[in-house]
């Protein structure tokens, strides 16, 4: 069953602190805001597309959190390496250092399509798009390090989808991928999730670089299956057994535990580059994950591509 952790009574100070939250205006993510908010750090950003979203986010959670900091919205699309530029650029002409990274957000079981640079939308948007944030942020990172008493964190939210992968792990063959099917594609992603903060850990061990499974809910991510009535029954059937199974949550407050943790247990609970299943359970995943070579392969790559792109 994991931990038992309670955020309001588990978190220490975060005075001081910058933290960066992706897909922060809805579910998980805009439950994480809220759990972190209460405890002081300085400032967070909530990073999402779409401003109005926004904006109700942050009033919906300063009126569940009456003593929260100071919550900003920072635009940004992750499908987009263009917004995702301008996003870090806004936030390093505005901030000194970033003490918290989550990458928090992503899309699931989405029909084929790709971003606009072109790689398909779940790998685009999952992996891509915050590799790209995440380069762009690194310096400020880097220098955060630096201070005394500093602990710097990259939280990457995979999924134990990672197991459903592609033939041989991963596919970098993005007209490829489109013979794949969708959880496969989904799969793809998120082992690459896993994988490139693995490597993250490896490349700048200065900085705690963690991915987790988030458990099993029904948030904003499930949308796109309701579309089909024989999907819909069955996410209506896993509403009444889900709430039994270890993971399994009903709301997104459960959901965000286990990135929260990450985020804020003490540093020496955290193995740097390990994967977490709720609440804090160390696991190895699967075999592509444990997999040292397919991990450089895929930074290799991914910074390719970004160099590719101006990056």
């Amino acid at each position: 069953m994991g931990k038992n952790f309670d955020p309001e009574r588990d978190i220490g100070s975060l005075e001081g602190k910058i933290v960066l939250v992706t897909g922060g205006n809805a579910g998980l993510g805009k439950q994480t805001v809220a759990y972190l908010s209460s405890h002081k750090p300085e400032r967070i950003y909530l990073a999402a597309r779409t401003a109005s979203k926004a904006r109700d986010a942050i009033a919906d959670i300063r009126s569940t959190v009456p003593n929260a900091c100071e919550i900003v919205h920072l635009p940004l699309d992750l499908s987009s390496f263009s917004s995702v530029a301008e996003a870090a650029a806004t936030f390093k002409a505005r901030e000194s250092r970033l003490d918290i990274l989550i990458n928090n957000a992503g899309i699931m079981a989405c029909p084929y399509d790709t971003t606009k640079e072109g790689y398909e939308i779940q790998l685009g948007t999952n992996h891509m798009g915050h590799a790209l944030l995440t380069r762009l942020l690194l310096p400020t990172m880097l220098d955060t390090a630096k201070h005394p008493g500093a602990d710097v964190r990259i939280i990457t939210l995979s999924s134990t989808g990672h197991y459903i992968t592609v033939p041989g792990g991963m596919s970098f063959d993005q007209q490829g991928l489109e013979q794949e099917k969708t959880w496969r594609r989904y799969g793809n992603s998120k082992l690459a999730n896993l994988l490139y903060a693995r490597e993250l850990a490896v490349r700048y061990p200065q900085i705690t670089s963690v991915s987790l499974h988030p458990g099993v809910i029904l948030t904003d991510l499930f949308q796109s299956m309701r579309t089909n009535v024989f999907l819909k029954i069955g996410m209506w059937m896993y509403g009444i057994i889900g709430l039994v199974l270890p993971g399994h949550y009903k709301t997104p407050k459960g959901g965000a535990l286990n990135s929260t943790w990450c985020a804020t247990t003490r540093k020496e609970d955290l193995v740097n580059g390990a994967w977490y299943k709720p609440v804090g359970v160390l696991n190895g995943g699967s075999k592509w994950a444990r997999d040292e070579g397919l991990q450089k392969k895929l930074w290799e790559w991914t910074e390719t591509e970004l160099e590719k792109h101006g990056y």
